[in-house]
């Protein structure tokens, strides 16, 4: 069987998805928006160095915690290294301080939601409906 060749230092896009814990579309994604960047291997493959796990990792931190793509640009001069430690810029506080209005608008929401539903449940079963943990 023959094996796959890489070159040292560079990983194809479904490593960099597995090791990541993402998938190539993800991948593309990112790269379509600018966020990250692949050069072509003369098989047409796309190849990433080695790297770009660090910042594929941190762009999934910063949409997992609510940014968008676009708010995500604002953070790639640190996106390389440990986001949380990076010193901040004043756009990267406004961003970060308007998404956070907006996760608390989206708890608020979804806590009320929750709760309307709670009631109406125990107005309809009584004592027969237990909270959830």
């Amino acid at each position: 069987m023959i094996g796959v060749v890489r070159e040292v230092g560079r990983v194809q896009i479904g490593e960099l998805a597995k090791v990541t814990g993402t998938t190539a579309r993800a991948l593309r994604h990112y790269e379509q928006a600018g966020l990250i960047s692949s050069e072509r291997a003369s098989n047409g493959y796309r190849v990433y160095e080695e790297g770009a796990a660090v910042r594929v990792r941190n762009i999934r931190y910063l949409l997992a915690a609510g940014l968008t793509l676009d708010d995500v640009r604002v953070f790639l001069p640190c996106l390389d290294g440990d986001v949380a430690a990076a010193p901040p810029s004043d756009k990267g506080l406004r961003v970060a301080w308007e998404r956070l209005a907006v996760l608390n608008e989206r708890i608020a929401a979804q806590t009320e939601t929750r709760d309307r539903l709670e009631a109406a449940l125990r107005q309809q079963t009584g004592s027969l409906i237990r909270p959830a943990a």
